[in-house]
């Protein structure tokens, strides 16, 4: 299960090439269900994504190169490309009444730097263990606009708009 929300950014950080990152090329099979192939770095891998917004089903498997050109072939839409930075997030934030976590608990934000034709577009996606969690979730004060439940900042739905 993948439980995530999505941001809009106010800034950039300032030390951003200070921290780990990839580059991501994904591409669409099917957006109803979501059937993504997608190469980070030299990892290839097939997803398939089940309906919901926030939380919602995933599995992966693992392809290699060839299979993984094969398949981006028959892609719909545009092919999305972009770095993302992997941004640790010590001690987050929770609304009050949720538990308070360990003081070591630890996040990661994974900030996506689109490449064209959506850039400018940058978003944070925050993966979290439980519905709870992500609800409870208090962003950061550079996050912006919360657009979890806005179809048009889903990977999927972008791809075939642009």
């Amino acid at each position: 299960m993948e439980i995530e929300r999505k941001f809009t950014i106010k800034q950039l950080p300032d030390n951003l090439e200070e921290y780990p990152s990839h580059h991501i090329e994904q591409a669409y099979l099917c957006t109803t269900p979501v059937v993504r192939v997608r190469k980070e770095d030299n990892d290839y891998i097939l997803t398939y994504k089940g309906s919901g917004m926030m939380a919602r089903e995933e599995h992966n498997l693992a392809l290699n190169e060839e299979a993984y050109y094969h398949l981006r072939a028959k892609a719909d839409g545009n092919i999305i490309s972009k770095r993302r930075y992997l941004i640790p997030l010590v001690n987050p934030t929770f609304q009050e009444g949720f538990p308070t976590p360990p003081a070591d608990y630890e996040l990661t934000i994974e900030l996506d730097v689109f490449a064209p034709p959506f850039a400018p577009l940058v978003m944070a996606e925050v993966e979290f263990g439980s519905r709870e969690a992500a609800e409870a979730f208090v962003p950061p004060a550079w996050f912006d606009e919360d657009v979890t439940y806005r179809k048009e900042y889903h990977n999927s739905y972008m791809a075939l708009r642009f």
